[in-house]
């Protein structure tokens, strides 16, 4: 074991994360608000569904690009530009909240526009942590520390958005997000990093360089196989969070109050998890945890359904985000230490679209089943369907190890503590 922050002592890294941990907190506080506003509006879970399409359809569609302009073009200059269009989108939602002119569709259509943000964002910021460390020794550490600071956002956020809905109104959290990116900005203009050498190179059309990313990914079994488990989490245990306003009011009749305590525990868990994962020398090992984590969050959310006891469904929530987290996270460890530096952004693009891409369509198809048959049974058949593709890519363990296990040779990976 070695020091969780180690990575802070980059300080590239260390302004970048100050300003992170702030805006987080402001994101998650709109996001629960933006769920929130949009049930009690229609009391749909099937909107429900269409907002979690609508925030991550354009991943699916934009990551594979956005992957070709992280390894092309200025990563720096593209994290600010995104940083400020997110920022306006939070204010244009407190503008509309405060003004009582806000619909239905204007939430869509900004959540849309976020989405295309995040998009862009997220191959981008995987990318851009090699240049704010420079020592590709500490760069899972930057992985998981980064990890770390979004769900501390997400264990703080949602519990501030349910006070602060039950005391004030919705358009108060989305001013309270607008406010956030002060503080990212401010970092950016401490932050002094060199270009890397793609950006100033040239490079194939667009269209062959994705195609390379994906024949690249899919020819290496170790890449191809992480990125299966990640889009079958993604399709039937995240999606758990766009049903969690029906499931508050299902089992338990409950508030926003209650919603921010469950999504919070859930962020607890992901803490936690984030917390071991930064822990690790390296990235050896994490192989095992990926494939028990993958079956504990079917497992959880098999007993989630079931519970009609609040205590009992915190405990099950921080299971599931510790669970989802871990493996997330992991995987994003292992890709960023074994990925050859040119294909970096593309590699991370489809990381991106595998996790966020597929939680659209897990999220459409979770809200139309929630007002069919219920969201807790919803929840049910999610889980066991997320424990029987656990268990079938397990038994594929032993050989994805022997893969692996020649890549960490090569790289000079040594066993992990």
């Amino acid at each position: 074991m070695s020091s969780p922050l180690r990575a802070l002592r980059h300080r590239n890294f260390a302004f970048f994360a100050a300003g992170q941990s702030i805006a987080l907190v402001g994101y998650w506080i709109q996001q629960l608000a933006v769920s929130w506003l949009i049930y009690r509006l229609t009391g749909s879970a099937t909107l429900l569904g269409v907002l979690s399409f609508a925030a991550n359809v354009p991943v699916l569609l934009l990551a594979p690009v956005a992957g070709i302009w992280a390894d092309r073009f200025n990563r720096h200059r593209m994290m600010l530009a995104t940083q400020v269009l997110e920022m306006l989108q939070a204010i244009a939602l407190a503008v509309l909240a405060y003004g009582g002119w806000i619909e239905v569709w204007h939430v869509v259509a900004l959540t849309v526009m976020l989405g295309m943000c995040v998009a862009v964002e997220l191959p981008v910021r995987h990318a851009y942590l090699l240049e704010l460390v420079g020592d590709k020794q500490d760069l899972p550490n930057a992985v998981a520390t980064t990890s770390l600071v979004a769900n501390c956002g997400r264990l703080v956020g949602p519990a501030i958005a349910g006070v602060l809905i039950a005391s004030f109104s919705e358009a108060t959290c989305f001013l309270i997000n607008a406010i956030s990116y002060i503080a990212v900005l401010i970092s950016f203009i401490f932050i002094r990093v060199k270009p890397h050498a793609a950006a100033v190179a040239k490079h194939p059309p667009a269209l062959r360089g994705i195609a390379e990313g994906v024949l690249y990914a899919w020819r290496n079994l170790p890449i191809r196989a992480l990125l299966t488990v990640l889009s079958l989490l993604a399709l039937t245990a995240a999606p758990y969070s766009t049903l969690m306003p029906a499931v508050v009011h299902e089992a338990f009749d409950g508030n926003a109050q209650t919603l921010g305590f469950l999504i919070g525990a859930a962020g607890c868990g992901a803490v936690c998890g984030t917390l071991f994962l930064a822990s690790r020398n390296n990235v050896r090992g994490l192989l095992r945890f990926i494939m028990t984590a993958a079956l504990l969050a079917g497992v959880a959310l098999v007993a989630l359904s079931q519970s009609r006891m609040l205590w009992l469904s915190l405990l099950l929530m921080a299971v599931i985000g510790c669970s989802i987290l871990v493996t997330s996270v992991s995987i994003n460890m292992i890709l960023q230490t074994i990925v050859d530096d040119d294909k970096r952004g593309r590699v991370m693009s489809l990381y991106t679209a595998a996790f966020l891409g597929v939680v659209p369509l897990g999220g459409m198809v979770a809200g139309v089943l929630a007002d069919r048959i219920g969201a807790t049974t919803t929840l049910l058949a999610g889980g066991m369907v997320c424990l029987a593709g656990a268990i079938v890519l397990a038994r594929q363990l032993p050989h994805l190890r022997v893969q692996m296990r020649a890549t960490y040779a090569r790289l000079g990976i040594q066993a992990s503590s």
